[in-house]
């Protein structure tokens, strides 16, 4: 109560900024300035948004050193021989021309060396919830008769919380046993083991654990803040990974899909070993761009796809049932089109971490053999074209090029406060924040400077700003500085997106880097989530002009007579007092606050003070804050 009657009084002492919102001065934007990146490897699908929960469940890459077993699994018995079999895998590829990567396809052999000895292999710090049921399933291979036991337990083994076991045969082709086991108790460090007595080998060629109440294979909790924050439009399955994807693998079952081995280390190193497992497809795309509300935008592989591959993906997405792919796409219960529409032509091509061509005339041809036979299959499509940009070579060599075909020109931008992260005093930790907050006029000369470069090719090119971030926040706790920055990203978009002619922004990316924290027992919004959860607000109506606003504080959008103001302060330990001439009635107002700004930091809501004069509104936003009003208008 004592902080709201001082923010009341600050109404009143602190100098106003005056601002005009012109609610006769609005205009519509793209809904796509709300877009996200969904990387298919890395932490936002494995171990993000998949609800997949064992660990190199297929067996890539090299096994453990002087052990035989593959890599997150530990081995049960002393007289056991484990064999990585690249020979006999059960998974592969549909289709992989001239693109080749190591220990992408092998199986896990265990040859149990002595009759009545338990073998086998478990794995450890596996989140239990006590009365959930999992669905399980196994992909085997015996030579004899084999009773296979598949226990849920804890870590040591001693307390058992569900078992079952399969009777296994030998059998001309792998055998997938598929069951459900609900645990007694909950355990965020239990156990799954696989064992057997038999003096036998015994081969996987795949191992599955997930809630049986998944949603496509996605963990329904990451699905539902996806939700929360409102995403209008998503990108996937990359960024840099396009360039590893194969779409026709995603036609096998997710069992069967090799994994797919990146050719750029940090892609997926530090988050899987190298490698994506391939757990979501087109079709879980399209089903979870239709459950969150979100336009698909699919990146197509332009190093290794030919263009008819490219040409069979739309058709597969697009085309009518009595089409070879469609026909495809239905007979796999999607009988209605996907519709999908934007589609980009490669990414981040002309860079040296990532394969295909590398200059602007070279990618031209490339990307438009895949444009005219992808055009071929829907001529509607909204194709992007990708590049070093800006880069006013490229621009003239590329974009202008292509733009009878090409309409919108990507545009990636990721940023580091100037002197780097580091909050370990107070000096270092305000200089940061404040490096950090600033950086949005970075982010708007990028734009600036694309746009330059666009219009002095005469064509209608439009911007598609489908990156953006600060640099590495994707191995680093989220904070209450980049909240700030994210809030001050999207009141750029807000207010000069249409200016600049950007109709397409995407953060990079929600899931597990930024804005949604993904752990094996939960899930919940950073504080850029929060705040991308809070400018849901805006979306869907009409975009007001707002004057002295060149700090970009203030945002502002008309719907249904309903006036929806977002409003920030950056300043790091300063209040900062709004005014508005505007008559309505106040419907709600909240502010966004955080005791400091330090690594993981979040914002907690509040009622926010605001005072109703004759004259207009009044109110006060406390240090590094973000705050909603909504106003019924007159």
């Amino acid at each position: 109560m004592r902080k709201e009657l001082l923010a009341l009084c600050l109404i009143s002492l602190l100098p106003v900024r005056a601002q005009e919102i012109d609610v006769n001065a609005t205009e519509s934007f793209s809904p796509y300035i709300f877009g996200h990146n969904l990387e298919h490897t890395r932490s936002a699908v494995n171990g993000g948004l998949s609800a997949q929960m064992l660990k190199n469940r297929k067996f890539a890459g090299k096994p453990q050193p002087n052990q035989g077993i593959c890599m997150h699994w530990n081995p049960i018995g002393e007289r056991v021989l484990f064999v990585k079999s690249d020979g006999e895998a059960y998974t592969k590829h549909i289709c992989l021309p001239n693109m080749h990567r190591g220990n992408e396809r092998s199986a896990q052999v265990i040859q149990n060396l002595i009759e009545g000895q338990t073998a086998g292999m478990s794995q450890g710090n596996i989140a239990l919830e006590g009365g959930r049921t999992y669905e399980l399933r196994t992909v085997t291979r015996v030579n004899k008769p084999v009773s296979l036991k598949v226990e849920l337990s804890s870590l040591s083994g001693n307390e058992v919380y569900a078992s079952h076991v399969l009777s296994l045969a030998p059998a001309d082709d792998w055998v997938t046993s598929i069951f459900e086991l609900t645990p007694s108790a909950t355990d965020a460090r239990a156990c799954i083991r696989y064992t057997f007595t038999e003096q036998a080998e015994l081969l996987f060629g795949a191992l599955s654990l997930m809630p049986k109440d998944n949603f496509h294979g996605m963990r329904r909790d990451v699905v539902g803040l996806l939700k929360q924050i409102g995403p209008r439009l998503i990108r996937w399955p990359g960024g840099n990974f396009a360039g590893e994807y194969r779409w026709k693998d995603g036609l096998l079952p997710s069992d069967q899909r090799a994994p797919l081995q990146a050719f750029t280390e940090i892609e997926s190193q530090p988050h899987n070993d190298g490698y994506d497992y391939h757990e979501i497809n087109t079709d879980d795309f399209i089903a979870l761009c239709r459950e969150i509300g979100a336009e698909p935008m699919v990146t197509i592989n332009l190093a290794w796809q030919s263009a008819e591959e490219s040409a069979q993906w739309v058709e597969y997405c697009n085309g009518a049932a009595d089409t070879e792919y469609g026909k495809l796409r239905a007979e796999r219960g999607h009988p209605e089109p996907y519709n999908v529409h934007f589609w980009s032509l490669g990414n981040e091509m002309g860079y040296g971490h990532m394969e295909g061509p590398d200059n602007p005339k070279s990618y031209t041809e490339y990307a438009l053999c895949h444009a005219d036979a992808m055009l071929a299959v829907t001529p509607s499509l909204e194709l992007f074209a990708s590049g070093p940009y800006p880069n006013d070579d490229w621009v003239a060599n590329s974009a202008a090029a292509m733009s009878d075909k090409v309409k919108y020109i990507s545009l990636h931008q990721y940023l580091l406060p100037p002197g780097g992260v580091h909050y370990a005093s107070p000096e270092a930790a305000r200089k940061t924040y404040e490096g950090t907050v600033q950086n949005v006029f970075a982010v708007r000369e990028h734009a600036q400077r694309m746009r330059s470069s666009l219009d002095k090719t005469g064509k209608q090119l439009h911007i598609s700003f489908d990156e953006w971030n600060q640099w590495y926040s994707w191995y680093r706790p989220s904070c209450v500085s980049e909240g700030i920055f994210t809030a001050r990203v999207i009141h750029f978009m807000l207010n000069e997106s249409n200016a600049m002619d950007i109709p397409v922004f995407c953060y990079f990316q929600p899931v597990g880097e930024g804005a949604i924290i993904v752990t094996p027992t939960g899930s919940r919004l950073t504080a850029n989530g929060q705040v991308f959860a809070l400018m849901k607000a805006h979306q869907d109506g009409r975009v007001c002009r707002v004057s002295a606003n060149d700090d970009l504080s203030t945002a502002a959008t008309l719907k249904d007579g309903v006036l929806s103001i977002t409003l920030i302060n950056e300043r790091y330990n300063e209040a900062r007092p709004f005014s508005f001439a505007l008559k309505g009635k106040v419907q709600e107002a909240v502010v966004y606050t955080s005791d400091d700004v330090l690594p993981f930091s979040y914002f907690s809501p509040s009622p926010l003070e605001v005072k109703v004069e004759r004259k207009g509104i009044r109110t006060v936003l406390p240090p590094h804050s973000v705050a909603l009003l909504r106003i019924r208008m007159k």
